[in-house]
């Protein structure tokens, strides 16, 4: 860190008329919007790449949970074996640090089908609505028996509204069963895969469709607080529920997360990160490369001042001391406006959602925006870091301007 000398020279040659003049000219003024679009760019890229994940992964979460406990004989199929949940269980569940609900559900395969289309569908029971809630886009929640609600995908192509109704049928074993559902509400998540698939009704109903008892189930979904402890979480209910055996000696209850369920969904979300620390890296390279040519220039701006400090007998490390300072009000310059557009530009498209994306092939209809905070601390330190160091070797020029040849061209 300069000493108060150093750093009260720094500070009048940067704020001085003469200074505003110097750090005014083109050059200058470029190498400073080069930092402020490199550090705006990085900050947008955080900000863009981690909502995008969170709101995907929220999304995938609502249909499937963060974390499901199924049969140990599931075949990963929507026609699950059955297995028995307590009341015990679902308390001891609900016990597990990081875990903010524990809701059992049935999934039942079948086919809707209207006078003039049909569509293969699985229908799931639950008691947990805060997800579709949040999606609703017509009607309400189902508060009556046999009433569902579809996606609105599925609505078009079967040219249904809330209101309707529609026949569903379930082929098991040995027979077809047939239902009459009413359309309570009509949901729109944008997850296409999802939404053309699941049709869903109160937990009751499945249960009677099924036959089952009260403490049945296809399985019980467990929502966590943080993603950050998911698979902590789910492998301490896995080493919890693995040994339990049913009567006739056989495993009942295995754990699978959604990154298990959805294995294609989250490799992808995975290349996003790549992403990330290659435009960070570029938008590094980007930064250091202008704020070097600023500092370069500032030297040779200031060479007949660095030969009178080394007259004066300034040694080398004080003169690099200035002029590095100088360089670094420039960085903080650019970082400060940097972030300030970059949150400007986040802010605006988090709440007026104004750049559109294919939900069809992005699972969103808007670009997502969220603010990671420490990310984005972590970024601006790392920023202001390499920075510095990139200026270390070339603030050695200063080493190499001798007094006397200074002051004889002078």
């Amino acid at each position: 860190m300069p000493n108060n000398a150093e750093l009260k020279i720094a500070t009048k040659l940067y704020f001085s008329q003469e200074g505003e003049a110097r750090h005014a000219r083109p050059a200058i003024r470029v190498a400073l919007a080069g930092m402020i679009v490199g550090v705006m760019v990085m900050i947008l890229t955080i900000c863009i790449v981690v909502g995008f994940k969170d709101t995907v992964t929220q999304k995938v979460a609502g249909f499937g949970a963060h974390i499901q406990l199924v049969s140990f004989d599931n075949n990963n199929t929507y026609d699950m074996q059955p297995i028995p949940v307590s009341d015990s269980l679902i308390q001891a569940l609900g016990a597990y640090e990081h875990v903010a609900q524990v809701a059992p559900f049935i999934t039942k395969p079948g086919m809707l089908k209207t006078d003039s289309a049909f569509q293969g569908i699985v229908l799931k029971g639950t008691d947990y609505w805060d997800f579709f809630a949040r999606n609703i886009v017509e009607g309400e929640l189902p508060s009556k028996p046999n009433e569902i609600i579809l996606s609105r995908l599925m609505a078009t192509q079967l040219r249904l509204g809330v209101g309707d109704a529609v026949n569903a049928y379930f082929v098991d074993s040995d027979n077809v069963r047939a239902r009459r559902y009413r359309i309570a509400g009509i949901y729109e998540t944008g997850f296409g895969q999802f939404d053309e698939l699941f049709v869903v009704a109160p937990l009751s109903d499945v249960r009677r469709l099924q036959g089952w008892d009260e403490h049945t189930f296809s399985g019980v979904e467990i929502l966590v607080d943080d993603v950050r402890y998911l698979d902590d979480t789910a492998d301490r209910i896995y080493f919890a529920t693995v040994n339990h055996l049913d009567e006739d000696g056989y495993h009942v209850y295995y754990v699978q997360t959604l990154r298990e369920q959805n294995p294609a969904v989250f490799a992808w979300l995975d290349l996003l990160d790549m992403n990330v620390v290659v435009i960070i890296v570029l938008m590094l390279l980007v930064a250091g490369f202008n704020i070097v040519s600023g500092l370069i220039i500032l030297i040779l701006d200031g060479v007949q001042l660095i030969g009178t400090l080394k007259a004066l007998g300034a040694n080398n490390r004080f003169v690099r001391r200035i002029f590095l300072t100088q360089a670094a009000l420039l960085i903080g310059k650019g970082v400060i406006w940097g972030n300030v557009l970059g949150f400007a530009l986040a802010a605006v498209q988090y709440f007026g959602h104004l750049v559109p994306l294919e939900a069809a092939t992005y699972y969103v209809s808007y670009v997502p925006i969220a603010f990671p905070w420490g990310w984005i601390v972590a970024l601006n330190v790392l920023t202001i870091g390499v920075s510095m160091l990139i200026l270390l070797l070339p603030s050695m020029i200063i080493t190499k301007i001798s007094p006397a040849k200074v002051m004889h061209f002078e």
